[in-house]
């Protein structure tokens, strides 16, 4: 057994350990070998001065310099495919392929270099100019970000590879990563990684640090420290919520991303078009990697009638009979239950009473749930409740009517879909509908299971909260992303040589679009 170490300032070193912890194999429930440190607040603290000193040297680093330290990391987080394959399937039971070689890494590695992009071109900076005023403004690194990642990406969304860090660094930004219990060693070889390619691209020896786990005080005060810059959090929404009360207390920006069940509509014309090949894709899609992605399907709202009931009986036939998969934890399989046996105690019906778990490890039989349109507007809190797994609950509402109530009554989520029929039947439903769910969603889909979330620069992974803490920012989608990780910086009558390169007459590149007089221009500003 190896008690692992942390990174801070640049090397690898023994932690100021309170604890120590050890990852588990979700599909054999057996703990692996090695030892992990719950580090102290005196780690916290090494790591957050050397962050601070790693902000003042990354002001002076160019766009290109930052893009850089991002491709090389991406390079060689390919070329170590396969060690973080391995690991990351030993902690979390995802599977080898496709999912984490053949899908995640290649989305991580992508994110990385669109990362690199978007700071080599340094449009993301919203660079203004005003002439005439002689006033100038752009976004500009906030300082030292902290980053906590969830226990369902590894790789796209984890501490120190996914989209948050590849934000912060390309915004110019040192990071902190903490990373998640389920996965520590797929966080370490990333780590070492980072570090390598950190060294050989010249970036300062506190651009990137990593911290295992803190004890819940210590976490706190972490994100309200006066040197951290801003956080983002990816995770369960009593922990997200506390960090958040932590940070707002000293007014620091925190991103998170926390709980959202993902509405999906079905109008009744589009059963009567392909009711069946929407059960086999609503099945498909809730069950996909044991339900347990962000944008999981977990309520899906239909008006009563025969075409609605053929439709409930062919899903249930579907979840009783597919595999059971691997639940990521303990924890998860247990917090699964218990939303389960509250969505019933409130008076949801279990139409998979027989299903068995039948998986191996952490698991929980696949749940399909059931609920009157009107019980739910009773209490819709209550039937609200994620249940982040292989489980979804079907709310027959009795009209269209009944529907937008419902669609009033949603909290904040990432997603909602509504499906239509192509011949226009349900056209002027829909109507009635959209508007009220596109209030209560971050993306709203047609006739499109949410599931897949694109690493598009439209793309917006973010949603009223308590799908996330704040609806104007997105965690997906580069360079939006970004700002997230700035503040905004203006300049009045401050000479040009003083100012930064990319508000100076000069376009600093040829190809950054500033916005000068009120126009958008990759030009330079004529005397």
């Amino acid at each position: 057994m190896t008690l692992q170490k942390v990174l801070i300032a640049g090397e690898w070193r023994a932690s100021d350990l309170t604890k120590t912890f050890r990852a588990e194999n979700p599909s054999t429930k057996e703990a692996l070998p090695d030892e992990y440190p719950v580090s102290s607040w005196a780690d916290c603290d090494a790591a957050l001065h050397s962050a601070a000193t790693a902000a003042d040297a990354m002001r002076s680093l160019s766009g290109e310099q930052i893009a850089s330290f991002l491709e090389a990391y991406s390079d060689r987080i390919e070329a170590r495919k396969d060690d973080l394959v391995e690991m990351a399937h030993a902690e979390t039971a995802l599977p080898k392929a496709p999912r984490l070689g053949d899908v995640e890494l290649p989305r991580t590695s992508s994110q990385l270099r669109q990362a690199a992009a978007a700071a080599r071109d340094g449009s993301w900076a919203n660079a203004t100019i005003d002439t005439k005023a002689g006033i100038r403004s752009c976004l500009a690194p906030i300082g030292p970000v902290c980053v906590f990642g969830p226990n369902n990406f590894p790789f796209a969304f984890g501490s120190i590879s996914g989209g948050d860090f590849a934000a912060a660094i390309a915004a110019g930004n040192p990071v902190i990563a903490k990373a998640n219990s389920s996965h520590p060693g797929t966080t370490r070889i990333f780590a070492e990684e980072a570090l390598v390619a950190a060294q050989a691209t010249g970036m300062p020896c506190g651009i990137v640090q990593m911290i295992y786990r803190t004890g819940h005080e210590d976490g706190e005060r972490l994100v309200s420290d006066r040197r951290t810059g801003a956080v983002g959090y990816t995770g369960s929404r009593h922990a997200g919520l506390t960090l958040k009360a932590a940070a707002d207390a000293v007014g620091k920006p925190i991103y998170l991303e926390l709980s959202s069940i993902n509405p999906v509509v079905i109008l009744p014309s589009v059963l009567a078009e392909r009711g069946d090949a929407l059960a086999e894709e609503f099945a498909g899609s809730c069950l996909m990697g044991t339900g347990q992605f962000c944008t999981n399907p977990g309520l899906v709202l239909l008006i009563r009638g025969e075409r609605t009931e053929s439709f409930v009986n062919a899903v249930a036939e579907k979840f009783a009979s597919a595999p059971v998969g691997t639940l990521l934890s303990q924890s998860v399989e247990k917090t699964l239950g218990n939303n389960l046996t509250a969505l019933q105690k409130a008076g949801a019906e279990n139409l998979t009473p027989d299903a068995t778990a039948n998986g191996k490890g952490y698991c929980h039989a696949n749940t399909l749930l059931r609920v009157s349109g009107s019980a739910f507007l009773k209490d819709p809190e209550a039937f609200q409740a994620e249940a982040f797994g292989n489980a979804s609950l079907l709310v027959i509402a009795d009209d269209c009517d009944q529907v937008r109530a419902i669609a009033d009554s949603l909290e904040g989520n990432l997603t909602g879909c509504i499906y239509s029929a192509s011949s226009g039947e349900d056209d002027a439903a829909y109507d009635e509908i959209a508007p009220r769910l596109r209030m209560r969603v971050g993306r709203l889909l047609n006739d499109k299971m949410p599931t897949g979330v694109a690493v598009s620069p439209a793309m917006n992974h973010g949603g009223p909260f308590p799908a996330t803490g704040h609806p104007g920012f997105t965690a997906v989608g580069i360079p939006a992303s970004l700002v997230r990780f700035a503040m905004l910086q203006c300049y009045d009558n401050v000479r040009p040589h003083r100012l930064p390169v990319n508000l100076r007459d000069a376009n600093p590149t040829g190809k950054t679009w500033r916005m000068i007089d009120g126009n958008w221009t990759q030009g330079d500003i004529s005397s």
